[in-house]
């Protein structure tokens, strides 16, 4: 078994004009493991996750990936990699059917190059994607306009794209954010099938306690810096991640 990481940040940072965004941010990602990326508003968590998929070249430091160093590589050339990920803020083809969203990443480079060319019935694979995510086959809602379905569905319709791409690491930004308790608790078997398929995941999440019950490892940002990383138990319980979340009183 390769016991090299799948992902490592080295020494990473960011600056955005006079603003340091990202500190000299460091981790080791192993293959197959579930990474928890917490923090207060503002920590950096998104500018760390759009600096790994491109979105973001950084100030300093590298990221390597399988073994390459990535940094400042373009987004789609980095989902040609196997890197995928699904965005906070959800922006769907709101004029077309939920199925036909799928479109772009069923038929990407990556895709494309997996399936050697054979496509098949696209239309057909969407559907199937769709229904493992929770989409009720038999109440059509797949082949309802983007526009009219609500919030728990268009983020079940987000982790169906990144899916589609058939990536080895998957980034979800806040998932679970605007979900209700039951709608999270249908995601998280999801999430866990896919890690039994080897996905190794990353997720940023202000849902601590769903995130904590199927986290492996957590990293706690603020303020851009790495301030604890450990279990979860073991990071709750460190005075800088109290003092971050709750003040200086804490």
């Amino acid at each position: 078994m390769n016991a090299s990481p799948l992902l490592s940040i080295n020494s990473l940072s960011k600056n955005f004009g006079g603003v340091r965004a990202i500190q000299d941010l460091s981790f080791n990602l192993a293959r197959g493991e579930l990474l928890g990326l917490i923090g207060p508003n503002g920590s950096g968590k998104t500018t760390a996750v759009n600096l790994i998929t491109g979105f973001v070249k950084p100030t300093e430091g590298e990221i390597i990936y399988r073994g390459k160093n990535i940094s400042g590589m373009p987004p789609h050339k980095i989902i040609q990699m196997g890197i995928a990920r699904t965005f906070q803020m959800v922006k769907p083809f709101y004029q077309l059917p939920a199925y036909k969203n799928m479109i772009r990443p069923l038929y990407s480079p990556r895709v494309k190059k997996l399936v050697g060319g054979k496509y098949g019935d696209r239309d057909a694979v969407a559907l199937d994607l769709l229904e493992e995510v929770g989409f009720e086959r038999d109440a059509f809602v797949a082949y309802k306009s983007a526009s009219v379905l609500p919030q728990g569905y268009l983020k079940r319709l987000e982790l169906a794209k990144a899916i589609a791409l058939q990536p080895d690491l998957m980034i979800l930004d806040e998932l679970f954010s605007g979900l209700s308790l039951a709608e999270v608790a249908s995601i998280v078997p999801i999430i866990e099938k896919l890690r039994l398929e080897g996905k190794t995941i990353i997720m940023i999440e202000h849902r601590l306690k769903e995130l904590f019950r199927i986290a492996d490892r957590i990293i706690v940002l603020n303020y851009g810096e790495k301030i604890a990383e450990g279990a979860a138990d073991e990071v709750m319980d460190s005075d800088a991640v109290k003092k971050a979340y709750l003040g200086a009183e804490a």
